[in-house]
Formats: structure tokens, sequence, C-alpha cells
């Protein structure tokens, strides 16, 4: 292997490396998912500097063993492409240093983060459940969950593909009744309902449902989340 002619060089050659981590490892882009929200967080809930940089430090070190495993890794298959027991305690010792750093982490978010947190958590949950996304979320869920239920019932077509009734329309009219009850508003009601029937005439004309299927999901969509909001006015 070449050395590197230059700084500049060097620098690419470490941002490949750390460009093929992210490509090749699931559990680094899960890290860099992780990292990016915890610091979004952390924004949001004004951490002093000397907090913020436990935080910086413990996603840091979580990012630099994971690369490290995935080098060890590429090596140790490189020089052991068969299978050797003491590869296998490498990996593992490897994967175990990226276990411990997440517990670092996690260690670090709970005497960083949750006393932040604490007070204003119930509030937010609070506000979550009230609100109208969260309804609309529900009335979804339920409406996929009706839809595979009967699906299998009748034994026609796939759970989430064909058969009796229309899973397609019948959330496309659990959304659009959902936008109409929000919104409350004329225009804004016709043109959900206008992307409701476009997704029915779709799957009509594509030949995956008839009539009656697509029909019957969008009466159980609509149906259903007018029971979801007429609920929560009732009980709220």
């Amino acid at each position: 292997m070449r050395k590197n002619k230059n700084l500049l060089e060097s620098f690419n050659r470490a941002i490949d490396g750390l460009v093929y981590c992210f490509r090749t490892q699931r559990n680094l882009r899960i890290h860099f998912l992780a990292a990016f929200l915890v610091l979004a967080l952390s924004l949001g809930l004004h951490l002093t500097k000397t907090e913020f940089l436990f935080v910086v430090l413990a996603i840091v070190l979580v990012l630099v063993t994971e690369t490290l495993n995935t080098a060890l890794e590429a090596a140790i298959d490189l020089f052991s492409p068969r299978y050797h027991p003491l590869a296998a305690v490498a990996k593992d010792v490897a994967a175990g240093a990226v276990l411990l750093a997440a517990v670092n982490a996690l260690v670090t978010a709970y005497f960083v983060l949750f006393p932040k947190l604490n007070p204003v958590l119930p509030k937010v949950i609070d506000s979550i459940i009230n609100s109208p996304a969260h309804l609309t979320l529900i009335a979804v869920s339920l409406v996929v969950l009706v839809v595979v239920v009967l699906k299998v019932s009748t034994g026609t077509g796939r759970p989430f593909s064909g058969g009796m009734p229309s899973g397609h329309a019948a959330v496309a009219f659990a959304l659009a009744t959902a936008i109409i009850m929000i919104s409350k508003d004329g225009l804004v009601a016709s043109l959900a309902l206008l992307l409701g029937l476009m997704v029915v005439q779709s799957r009509v004309e594509g030949g995956i449902h008839n009539v009656t299927e697509v029909l019957i999901g969008s009466i159980l969509g609509i149906l259903v989340t007018v029971l979801i909001f007429q609920l929560s006015q009732r009980w709220g």
C-alpha cells in the first residue's frame, strides 16, 4: 500500500474511510442518526458548555469505537478469511468496546439530558396525545390493522397487496378524512378528497382491485377515522 503524498491526500483517505463505514455499516448509520437527534435535543434544552461537551465526547467515543471495529473486522477478514477462534475473539472484543461506549453514552444522557427533560416531558407527552397528528396516526394504524385482519379472514390477496378490502383506499380516505376534520376548510377538504379518489382510481385501473374492494376500503377508512376523532372529543 502506497503512502500518502501530502496532507491533503491524508484527509481525503480519512474521509473515504468514514464514507465507506457509513455506506456499509448499518450500526454506524444508526449511531449517526442517534447523534443527530441528541445534538438537536441538546440545543433545544439549552445545555451549558460543560454539559454539551460531555454529550459530544460521548457521541464521538461511540463513533470512534464503531469505525475502529469496522477497520479491525476488515483486517481480520483479509488475513484470516477462514474461521479461526482467535479471529472470532478479536471481533467480539471489538464489538464489546462499542457496547461499552454506547453504555457510556446512555449514562451521560441520563445524567445530562434527563434532568432537563424531566420537568417538561409530561407536558410534551400530554400535548402529543391530544394533538390531531396523534389521532391521525391512531386512526391510520387501526385502519391498517382492520384491513390486514379482513384480508386474512377472507383469504383474498396479500396483507399489503390486492384482496378485500383495498388497503390503499382505506388509508387514503382515512388521511383525507383526518385532513378534513383538522382543517375544516372547504378547499383543503376538496383537495384531500381528490387525492383520495386518485389513489382509488389508480388501484382500479391497475387491475389490483375492483370497484367493490376500493369502495369498502374507502368507507372503512372514513368510518374508523371519524370514530377515533369523535371518541377523542367525547373523552377529552
